[in-house]
């Protein structure tokens, strides 16, 4: 097979670009190097460029891709163990073998010929490269030979003249030494003339040591002598200029520098410094404290503040730096004198700031303080880092916790006036005159701009709080903005301390002396206890969710759950339900009173109709009943007789008041009677009149009428009845019945308690004779 597969197609002639003819001539040995270069460049190994299969013997002689291959071992063996077919197969598939490895070879030189061409080219180039390389090198040895014999001619020629050289470059350095000494008293004489000081002492402190060492030589100590007396008349012209305090701290730190380069004292010179320090400074405050009179117009607080900042907080910081730098070699009693001085008068700074605070809070808008406490806050970082012995940024922090929590109280008392702003709006809306032809707002409207109106004074209260714990804020990042300003500030004293002071505040309405409830409309009792209960249901849970969103809360310590405020708001909503029946029990049950009483029973005329009060009784009940139908829901009735509007009492209609009011009734039998009467009140069921009042519409009217008919029934045992004055209070119970049967929980009450005010009149009457039904219901009827 390997015989069998020279690569000698067309287009391989010894043409330009093209193999040479003596290709196929090259020995086999050559070829398997060549083959071998080949397999190690594509990284074959030996038995994959073979094609042989793994496991396979490399001496196996019938091996077709093996080294040691044997065409006529290969042959007797297909002979003897392979049909004709299958020889034929594998002689068909030797020629295809043939034909593809003839097709490979020739496309295998194609591509790699040029490559080998190019690479004999480049091995070309790159020797003579290297030749020339290799001549360039050879003269750079050689003349750095030539420079290397050279430089040690030169050395040795000038060795002798470079020590002269470097002699008197020695005397040269020394003679302007001497120069500059003898010039020395001139130098600092024109230094102080023209007024550079720092120069002056720049010379004389280069001369110092030296004019002290040498201060034994005459010659020196006339210099030395001249120096200290200009020196001395340098330092009386600092002190001179120190002591003026026209100049700023800058120049201020300038001359006590220099007089301490001079020698002064630094004892003397720290406190002149600082008294220096503190006339400036206790101007600027003065300069404050002026803006803050009553005369002139204060400026705004964030323009106080800058004003502040700008002028007496960077003094301050000049100074502390200035004192520092200057002084900083008197260690722990140095810094306590600086810490002391700027303790003393940061304190009067922070004074005249939290006065100017104290005149912002009457304003509702936080925007404004709140940039100016920023910028005061952000001011004190850099000398409250520079002094940090003086607490200035402890104190500056705070001043502006005192002034979060007097907002927060501030926010608070605002919010407990806008409600009772609202409730003065709701009783003026309700004490109004309706207009001709116009109703004014219902109870249902009010109630809806009560509500609105105090959660929209809670969000925007909720909202200038928050800009205390804006990220742009500089002391936002403090603790007690992270944790209690957020939990005990705003979420307990602000939003709880409202609600329990709104529940309060109603209740309060409850206490009113007097029968009719005091001043407080029955109309304003019944809204805040819808507005109590509406809090209880959704509003608290709401608000609560608000805050917490807004404020994220990183403190531990307790609040108050939610349960707990919804429940004060359902008593105080009960509380209130309960205070408005028994106010409006209270107002029907004065005119029932004074009806009953204000009467002569015993001389009264047949009655022909129903008593004007009964009609005004019905009347009020039927408005009370669409008063708080419009705040409440109906409420649950027990099922109602098909004749309720026409049943007339037992008392007087049925077989007992047939026995009770017989002919042969009369007052020599009073001990019959009552025992009657007790026994019929052993066997009837007791009313509770002022039973707790659910929040509904007819718990509500239940109430007022047990109320008004209890008053009704206590009033007639205590007068005495004439026969016709019996028959109207039976007229009037009659017409009683006809209308409030429909108002109540269970029609039975009204019946019952009516019962009693007919038997009792009936009881207090001497000639108890009731008037036939039919008559009393025609007389209803007409009324």
């Amino acid at each position: 097979m390997a015989a069998a597969a020279p690569a000698t197609g067309p287009g391989l002639g010894s043409g330009p670009g093209e193999p040479p003819e003596g290709l196929e001539a090259e020995a086999p040995e050559r070829r398997r190097k060549a083959h071998g270069m080949l397999k190690l460049y594509y990284g074959l190994s030996e038995g994959e460029a073979a094609g042989r299969p793994a496991g396979s013997d490399p001496l196996d002689p019938t091996d077709l891709n093996g080294a040691h291959f044997d065409p006529e071992v290969y042959l007797d063996k297909l002979r003897r163990e392979c049909p004709l077919a299958q020889l034929m197969d594998s002689e068909t598939d030797m020629v295809r073998q043939i034909r593809a490895l003839d097709s490979d070879m020739q496309t295998l030189v194609y591509e790699n010929y040029n490559k080998f061409i190019s690479a004999t080219d480049t091995i070309r180039k790159m020797k003579n490269d290297f030749r020339k390389m290799e001549d360039e090198m050879d003269r750079l040895a050689t003349n750095m030979a030539v420079i290397t014999s050279f430089s040690a001619r030169i050395s040795a020629t000038l060795q002798d003249r470079h020590e002269r050289i470097t002699k008197l470059a020695g005397v040269h350095a020394l003679l302007r030494k001497l120069q500059f000494l003898f010039e020395l008293p001139s130098r600092l004489t024109t230094c102080v003339e023209r007024g550079a000081y720092g120069q002056a002492v720049r010379y004389q402190g280069r001369a110092r040591a030296v004019l002290q060492q040498y201060q034994h030589l005459p010659s020196f100590r006339a210099i030395q002598d001249d120096c200290q007396l200009i020196t001395a008349r340098l330092a009386q012209q600092l002190r001179q200029r120190f002591r003026e305090g026209g100049s700023g701290a800058p120049e201020q730190a300038e001359c006590v520098e220099l007089l301490l380069a001079l020698g002064e004292p630094a004892e003397e010179l720290c406190e002149e410094f600082l008294a220096h320090a503190r006339g400036r400074l206790e101007e600027e405050l003065s300069s404050l404290e002026s803006e803050l009179g009553p005369s002139p117009p204060a400026p705004d607080v964030l323009e106080f503040t800058d004003r502040g900042g700008s002028g007496f907080v960077g003094g301050l910081c000049q100074v502390a730096a200035a004192y520092q730098e200057l002084f900083a070699a008197r260690g722990p009693a140095g810094a306590e004198k600086l810490a002391v001085f700027t303790r003393e008068l940061g304190g009067r700074y922070f004074a005249l700031v939290e006065r100017r605070l104290a005149q912002e809070q009457g304003g509702s808008d936080n925007s404004l303080l709140v940039r100016a406490l920023d910028r005061f806050h952000r001011r004190l970082q850099a000398p409250g880092a520079l002094l940090a012995a003086a607490g200035l940024a402890e104190a500056a922090t705070e001043i502006v916790e005192r002034v979060a929590r007097e907002r927060l109280g501030h926010h608070l008392q605002g919010l407990r006036a806008a409600f009772l702003g609202c409730l003065t709006d709701v009783r003026q809306a309700l004490a109004a005159p309706r207009l001709a032809g116009k109703e004014g707002p219902s109870l249902a409207e009010l109630l809806a701009n009560v509500a609105s109106s105090i959660l929209s004074h809670i969000k925007s209260s909720l909202a200038a709080v928050h800009l205390f714990t804006a990220k742009e804020v500089s002391f936002s990042n403090k603790p007690y903005f992270r944790g209690e300003f957020c939990s005990q500030g705003v979420r307990e004293g602000l939003i709880v301390g409202f609600i329990r002071s709104m529940c309060q505040t109603a209740q309060s309405f409850c206490d009113s002396p007097g029968e009719k409830g005091g001043a407080t409309p029955p109309a304003l009792l019944l809204l805040l206890s819808r507005l109590c209960l509406d809090y209880e249901t959704a509003t608290i849970s709401y608000i609560l969710t608000l805050t917490d969103e807004q404020f994220l809360v990183q403190d531990q310590s307790p609040v108050t759950p939610v349960s707990s405020l919804c429940a004060d708001a359902r008593e105080t909503a009960r509380r209130l339900l309960t205070h408005y029946v028994k106010v409006q029990g209270l107002v029907i049950s004065q005119m029932l009173r004074k009806s009953v009483e204000t009467r002569d029973w015993l001389s009264t005329l047949e009655p022909r109709n129903v008593r004007a009060v009964m009609k005004r009784v019905v009347e009020d009940t039927t408005a009370i009943d669409v008063q708080v139908g419009l705040l409440y829901e109906e409420g649950v009735r027990k099922a109602q007789s098909s004749d309720s509007s026409k049943r007339t009492f037992s008392v007087y209609s049925s077989s007992r008041q047939q026995g009770r009011y017989a002919p042969s009734y009369t007052p020599s039998a009073p001990m019959d009677t009552n025992l009657l009467s007790n026994i019929q009140k052993l066997f009837s069921e007791r009313i509770d009149v002022f039973s707790p009042v659910e929040f509904n519409k007819v718990s509500v009217l239940t109430g007022i009428i047990k109320i008004s008919l209890k008053t009704l029934l206590e009033c007639v045992r205590l007068r005495t009845f004439g026969r016709f004055g019996l028959q109207q209070v039976q007229v009037d119970c009659h017409f009683l019945q006809l209308y409030l049967w429909r108002f109540v929980a269970d029609e039975e009450l009204v019946h019952l308690l009516l019962d009693e005010v007919v038997a009792s009149a009936a009881l207090r009457c001497p000639d108890p004779v009731p008037m036939e039904p039919s008559v009393v219901e025609v007389i209803c009827e007409r009324g």
